[in-house]
């Protein structure tokens, strides 16, 4: 009998045109641009444009690009796995947007929130789905507009230094190939750690309105991070998971050809380079110009490093996450 496998067909991604860089940040709070790359290496980022951008339309755009790239029809598509944090509604989700702008009504969608882990869960989901036999062909999209939410005074720089705006796609088909698929993925998370990195409100567990004045002056919406914390959970599942991924496969860390992590912060990406041996060329960032998009950064990095020609036919390549919840996961593709 042959084994159904699901493979990455098409890959697509959209920045807004609004580049905003570590000087432009001056005019909001006290920083600077040596005190940004220093501590995150981020040198820009994109903010969305008000009446031109929104989470679904960004997402429309990555996916016809991955579409383009598949050389198949939208209507091909029988499944949408969508991720975000900042959706354009509170509810529906923005898959149904997506899903909408596409003219692709009556397929399913899913709308998930796992944070900076979103597109390795949505990635799993498609590769579970269509390994099943109950779908053939899934978009797969990670897309944020997080400038709208962030703190942009010295009291809120520490984060709001870090975050960006984008979105990136990937069409998965199913495949009879063992030699271009998806070998695993791995998913964790910790609730434990939730108050670490988290937006309180608004949230339905609240005495009265789910937004009031009080919830307002509290500044609960805010991004709340402890980034010691954050940076110090990360680092140690970061390689845990990777590990992970090439132990069930029965490989080793020289036989990566590409890891391509979540863009959180290259001090983080360059430990995890240096914990794994991994020589400079293995390893994509492109924080530098980004930020941390959190469930686009992923689509968005493996984009690039394709158009890059730095994925190649053969290629074994590895995506890997961590974000709040605490959650982190892992994908072995062979490209």
């Amino acid at each position: 009998m042959t084994s159904t496998y699901s493979k990455i067909a098409g890959l697509g991604f959209y920045v807004p045109d609004n580049v905003v860089t570590n000087d432009d940040l001056t005019q909001y709070m006290d920083t600077n641009d040596a005190w940004i790359q220093e501590r995150t290496g981020i040198k820009q980022r994109r903010y969305f444009t008000y009446g031109k951008d929104t989470n679904a339309s960004m997402a429309t755009a990555a996916s016809r690009m991955a579409l383009e790239r598949a050389g198949i029809e939208a209507a091909a598509v029988d499944l949408i796995v969508y991720a975000t944090i900042t959706p354009d509604y509170y509810f529906p989700g923005s898959a149904f947007l997506m899903q909408r702008e596409l003219g692709l009504e009556g397929i399913a969608v899913i709308d998930i929130r796992q944070q900076c882990s979103g597109f390795v869960y949505a990635l799993s989901i498609a590769d579970q789905f269509i390994k099943s036999g109950m779908y053939k062909t899934a978009l797969v999209v990670g897309s944020e507009i997080q400038s709208s939410l962030l703190n942009k005074s010295t009291e809120g720089r520490g984060v709001a230094v870090i975050f960006g705006d984008g979105a990136g796609a990937a069409v998965i088909q199913a495949t009879t190939n063992p030699d271009h698929r998806i070998l695993s993925t791995h998913l964790h998370a910790d609730g434990r750690y939730a108050e670490d990195l988290y937006v309180k409100d608004p949230g339905s567990s609240r005495d009265g309105r789910w937004i009031t004045e009080a919830t307002v002056a509290e500044g609960n919406y805010n991004v709340t991070m402890n980034g010691s914390a954050v940076f110090k959970h990360a680092v140690v599942r970061f390689a845990e998971v990777i590990n992970e991924s090439l132990a069930a496969n029965g490989l080793q860390p020289e036989d990566l050809s590409l890891l391509v992590p979540h863009q959180a912060n290259i001090r983080i990406s360059n430990y995890v380079q240096q914990q794994m041996k991994l020589p400079e060329e293995k390893v994509f960032n492109n924080i530098q110009l980004y930020g941390n998009t959190t469930a686009a950064s992923i689509p968005i990095a493996l984009t690039e490093a394709f158009e890059q020609g730095r994925i190649k036919s053969g290629d074994l390549v590895c995506l890997a996450a961590f974000g709040s919840g605490f959650t982190w996961a892992s994908a072995l593709i062979r490209w």
